[in-house]
């Protein structure tokens, strides 16, 4: 694994760079003030919006962007490489549509952690920081960290503002149930991001409200009254039981809904009918292709963040084994029949669609778009018993792999960093989930070191990450 620096030291430099900007005045309960420091960054943060599109379950870099035709047969796997329009640069065979345009993004191969277990990574993955828990499959709780998406709503709330970041086809099972790390957590309810699921229902479907554009402001508000009377009961069987917190996400997730109504602009961008029957084909009529439309609309609308969950459990083929919107990148086995002919086709078909659209625009010069999971797979191909499954696949690996990263005036056309010959471990400086939270911040403008004060009134750093300034040098 890679070394990391000791936790007592990062805590120690961690103090030591709060104390020096506690200093200078840049800390303080609500945020930041004027006259921010940058980290000693070379980069200007340009970017309007951040799409993260989050592909749970670990998707085999083998499979996908960091290929080793040249590797024994038990690492290369059965796909071969295929030539993009970037010379020297080539992707799996099952990815067609975005060879073409590899000259809007560059890979980045070196991510790393130490963690191998899918609710503690994705957690590390969307939090920017390890779980408690190291290597496990915790629940979610009030007194984890919260999202990047949710910090992004505190530290900056004149950009991001209480609609200003989403979350599409989710929540995120990791397998069964919603995993931790996708919520507000210790900034409490107020600063989580909208959450909604199947983008494919009907379009005028908003967390359970009708979203018609004519919609008057009575029937919005006798809705509400409506949905109150509803809560409170339901809220009295939850406190009888000793519970609650649930209940506390929902209600601010319905009420944003309702608020969210009254937004023009936002209530619009859910109306996928607007979009021709041409588009939603070229996006695909799945749940991956329909949550990347959406995602590209309410990044026409000018919101500053949204998460992609591109699929929603990270294992869903143990249940549904023949729906690909079932399936998730967890590929233990079946590896090979399930990249071919669900995974791989979508997401070739989703991403070429957000990108090509979005520089179309103009907007991907403005937009941030990264597409990662939470890890990798490992270099040999073996058949596990304990799974699901006929035919082999791959285990959990954390030691190295890649994401994808377009737009905002980041490099396209390039190779970031490099692996050895099996593709298992980096040979240039690796960067961890931490350090893409950081660069994801500062690139709508939120500096990447200092604090933020919790719901309870304590200090909370950011994660301890820096910005990945290669993606914008390209070396």
């Amino acid at each position: 694994m890679v070394d990391r620096v000791p936790f007592q030291e990062k805590r120690r430099r961690t103090l030591l760079r709060l104390g020096a900007l506690a200093g200078l005045g840049t800390v303080s309960g609500l945020g930041w003030e004027p006259g921010r420091i940058w980290a000693g960054t070379r980069i200007k943060p340009r970017a309007k919006s951040v799409v993260i599109l989050f592909a749970g379950g670990g998707p085999s870099q083998l499979e996908t962007w960091d290929m080793r035709p040249d590797a024994p047969s038990m690492v290369r796997g059965a796909f071969k490489p295929i030539n993009t329009v970037v010379p020297g640069i080539n992707i799996c065979e099952h990815l067609p549509k975005l060879a073409q345009l590899a000259q809007h993004y560059s890979i980045y191969k070196t991510l790393s952690h130490e963690d191998l277990e899918h609710g503690s990574s994705c957690y590390l993955a969307l939090t920017g920081h390890y779980h408690p828990r190291k290597t496990s499959n915790p629940d979610p709780r009030g007194d984890d960290r919260p999202a990047a998406s949710c910090l992004a709503k505190k530290l900056k709330p004149e950009t991001v503002g209480p609609f200003g970041a989403f979350h599409l086809n989710g929540p995120l099972l990791t397998p069964l149930t919603p995993g931790p790390g996708q919520y507000p957590g210790v900034l409490g309810p107020a600063y989580g991001a909208i959450g909604l699921g199947d983008p494919r229902l009907d379009p005028a479907t908003l967390l359970g409200l009708k979203n018609r554009i004519e919609l008057p402001k009575l029937r919005i508000d006798g809705r509400r009254i409506l949905q109150t009377q509803l809560e409170n009961m339901a809220h009295s069987a939850e406190t009888a039981l000793g519970t609650g917190e649930p209940f506390a996400l929902r209600d601010l997730n319905l009420d944003q809904g309702y608020r969210l109504l009254e937004q023009p602009n936002l209530r619009m961008a859910f109306d996928l009918t607007r979009e021709s029957q041409k588009v939603h084909d070229r996006y695909g009529r799945h749940r991956m292709g329909q949550a990347c439309l959406l995602a590209k609309r309410l990044v026409e609308a000018n919101t500053p963040w949204v998460t992609v969950f591109l699929n929603q459990s990270i294992r869903g083929q143990d249940i549904e084994p023949t729906d690909g919107d079932a399936c998730g990148w967890d590929t233990h086995n079946d590896l090979f029949e399930a990249m071919e002919t669900m995974l791989l086709p979508r997401l070739d078909q989703a991403m070429s669609a957000l990108l090509t659209d979005l520089k179309e625009s103009g907007r991907l010069q403005d937009t941030l778009v990264i597409c990662m999971g939470e890890f990798g797979r490992s270099p040999l191909v073996a058949y596990e018993k304990r799974f699901v499954g006929n035919t082999p696949g791959r285990k959990h690996w954390a030691a190295t792999y890649p994401m994808v990263v377009a737009g905002a005036g980041t490099q396209a056309g390039r190779i970031i960093g490099a692996t050895d010959r099996h593709a298992a471990y980096p040979m240039t400086e690796p960067a961890g989930p931490w350090d893409v939270a950081i660069t994801c911040l500062e690139a709508l403008g939120i500096p990447a070191e200092g604090s933020v004060i919790d719901r309870e009134g304590r200090l909370l750093t950011l994660p301890d990450g820096r910005m990945m300034e290669k993606l914008w040098t390209g070396t």
